[in-house]
């Protein structure tokens, strides 16, 4: 019985372990000076094999699209909206329909024009979610930041 006992709590702990550290993404941003008032931010999400995540273009068919939200500033003004790169469109068995997805790596960028006198930290937050063939984890919110020196 005691035998019986130990197998279980190990299996669950290891179950406990996995599903925490579960994170397919990851995220990084990098600011890029165009001119000395004129900048893009990079936001780079490396994606592990077999995930992938959804492009920002909006769909009926069920999951999250990838969001930004820029925290307003008197030191920098967005310039148009966040572009994407390399987002293709494929069948998503969960979903059952066709979506912008990205494997491996997705990239976004975001103009921006310093309208401050000094360099500016820039934080935002992302949203998204992500899948592979046999689930999809919650969306999650990250905080992101970059300075603009």
């Amino acid at each position: 019985m005691k035998n019986l006992l130990t197998i279980a709590f190990t299996l669950i702990s290891f179950m406990g372990l996995y599903s925490q550290n579960q994170n397919p993404l990851s995220w990084q941003a990098s600011y890029k000076s165009i001119s000395k008032t004129e900048g893009e931010i990079i936001i780079t999400a490396t994606i592990e094999k077999g995930w992938h995540t959804y492009s920002q273009r909006p769909t009926d068919a069920g999951p999250i699209p990838t969001s930004f939200k820029f925290t307003p500033s008197k030191e920098y003004k967005l310039v148009g909206k966040t572009e994407e790169s390399n987002a293709h469109e494929e069948y998503v068995k969960a979903f059952e329909a066709k979506i912008y997805v990205f494997n491996n790596k997705a990239e976004f960028k975001q103009k921006i024009k310093i309208t401050g006198k000094g360099p500016a930290t820039i934080n935002f937050k992302v949203e998204y979610m992500c899948c592979n063939d046999a689930m999809c984890l919650p969306p999650k919110t990250l905080d992101l930041s970059v300075n603009t020196q």
